[in-house]
This record gives structure tokens, C-alpha cells and sequence, in this order.
């Protein structure tokens, strides 16, 4: 899949994503996350998971859809340097996923929440670090400004939305951590490489819309 039909994706995404004000599951295990290609990593014993939301920013550009990431500081506690959507936990005063959404990636990145259009939501994905992530997917329209917030991101960037769907892209990689061997996916576009859970709830996006 080289080429996406910027209406037929449209149309898919209006139509395949779980609703908005859908429970997103919070009352069950998360159906998706790191342990998929690494059941032996999973603990015996299921901890108390943290909640979190990330926005999946597709920019609705005249020359083609697109995806906005972030690469994280070198200094963060976790994750540090990884490729990200703009997100974090969910706070009390949070409007829900949503609200944390919008609101983590106004502090994140600048984009004001007036450019974006939630589209509808993705189930919860369980990170090994101990959170259940709520991937919201809107469309954000372009003439925003970006103000990186430079205690979190190093960079911020956008990807083609035709490049992330095409599952010729989302390679299988392992590698060894502590003593055991560990899958994960990887999208190497240009000098990038998105992995690790970003690259699993977009190939979650891509199953969703396309399987």
C-alpha cells in the first residue's frame, strides 16, 4: 500500500474507530500492548496500571495526510529519546482520554486544542512500564504553531500518513534485555526510527482501519 486515498481514509476513519465516549475499557486488562510479541515478558502477577492518554495527530495537509511525533528528551525518566505522540497521564481535572489528550499535547507541543478534531479512539494499550494508554485519533488542521515544551521534546516532526500504512514499513526487530530475547516493531523512516509502543498502536491504527 503505497498510495492512501486521502477520502477513502477519511471515510475509514470516521467508520472504524471505537466511539468517543466509549468506556475505552478501563474496567478490563488492556487487549493489546508490548507483551503481544513478548508473552514471556508478561509478570505474574498484573500490577495496578496507570492511566494515560496520547493524541494521534493526523494533519489534514493539501499535499497528502500526515502523521505529528515528538522525539523525547535524552534526560526523561522513561522512554528518554524515544519517538512519542504528545500525551501523559490522566489527570483529575481531565475531561477523560480526551481532555488529557488535548490538554498533554497543548503543554507538549503548542498545538491548541481549537485545531484539533477528535475523530474516535483506539483500546487501551499496556506499556511495560506499568500504564494503560488510551490512543485518541483526531485530525488537526494545519496553521497551528508549534511551541515544544524543551523540558520533554527534542523535536517535533510529521511523517506520511502513506508511509505509516503501509505494512511493508512496520518491521519485526529483536533484541536481548536482561538475558531474554525481545520483539518490538520498527518504522525506520529517513534518520528516525519510531518503535516500541508508538510503533505498536500504529500498527494497531493500521489493522483497525485496513484488516
Amino acid at each position: 500500500m503505497a498510495y492512501i486515498d486521502d477520502a477513502d481514509l477519511d471515510a475509514r476513519l470516521r467508520t472504524r474507530l471505537d466511539p468517543l465516549e466509549f468506556g475505552l475499557g478501563w474496567g478490563d486488562p488492556p487487549p493489546f500492548g508490548d507483551y503481544d510479541l513478548n508473552p514471556h515478558f508478561r509478570p505474574a502477577s498484573r500490577p495496578i496500571l496507570k492511566r494515560a492518554a496520547v493524541l494521534a495527530p493526523i494533519v489534514r495537509r493539501p499535499e497528502g495526510f500526515t502523521m505529528l511525533l515528538t522525539q523525547r528528551t535524552a534526560d526523561m525518566p522513561t522512554h528518554a529519546g524515544q519517538i512519542a505522540f504528545p500525551g501523559g497521564r490522566i489527570q483529575a481535572e481531565d475531561d477523560g482520554p480526551v481532555g488529557a489528550a488535548l490538554r498533554e499535547t497543548f503543554e507538549e507541543v503548542g498545538v491548541e486544542p481549537r485545531f484539533v478534531t477528535p475523530l474516535g479512539a483506539l483500546a487501551p494499550y499496556e506499556t511495560v512500564t506499568g500504564y494503560a494508554v488510551a490512543p485518541i485519533v483526531a485530525y488537526v488542521d494545519p496553521g497551528f504553531t508549534l511551541r515544544p515544551d524543551p523540558r520533554e521534546v527534542a523535536d517535533v516532526f510529521e511523517t506520511p500518513l502513506s508511509f505509516l500504512m503501509n505494512p511493508a514499513n512496520h518491521e519485526r526487530h529483536e533484541r536481548d534485555w536482561q538475558g531474554q530475547t525481545r520483539a518490538y516493531y520498527v518504522m525506520p523512516f529517513e534518520n528516525r526510527f519510531i518503535w516500541g509502543a508508538t510503533a505498536g498502536m500504529i500498527k494497531r491504527l493500521y489493522e483497525r482501519l485496513y484488516l
